[in-house]
């Protein structure tokens, strides 16, 4: 437990970024995910679509430092390599 007016407000500021990163985190996930579906549906149009979103909110959270960069980078690579791949 904090003990000091500086550590207090640490402590109430951590606890509010770390939400704000779980909701970042959590729609990188979600965005992930509507591609990988699109991709099990066979659908490459909607592949697509989901892939352009999703690289923005990968984008994003990279930018926010929620994950690394390269990750997102590797990330985005592979889904693209996976719809490129679809007939």
């Amino acid at each position: 437990m904090a003990n000091h007016k500086s550590a207090e407000k640490r402590a109430r500021q951590t606890e509010r970024r770390t939400l704000v990163n779980q909701m970042r985190r959590s729609r990188m996930r979600t965005s992930v995910r509507k591609v990988e579906e699109a991709i099990r549906s066979g659908d490459k149009t909607a592949a697509q679509g989901a892939l352009r979103s999703a690289e923005s909110e990968l984008a994003k959270g990279a930018g926010k430092g929620v994950a690394h960069r390269n990750t997102t980078a590797r990330k985005t690579s592979r889904l693209a390599a996976r719809i490129n791949k679809m007939a």
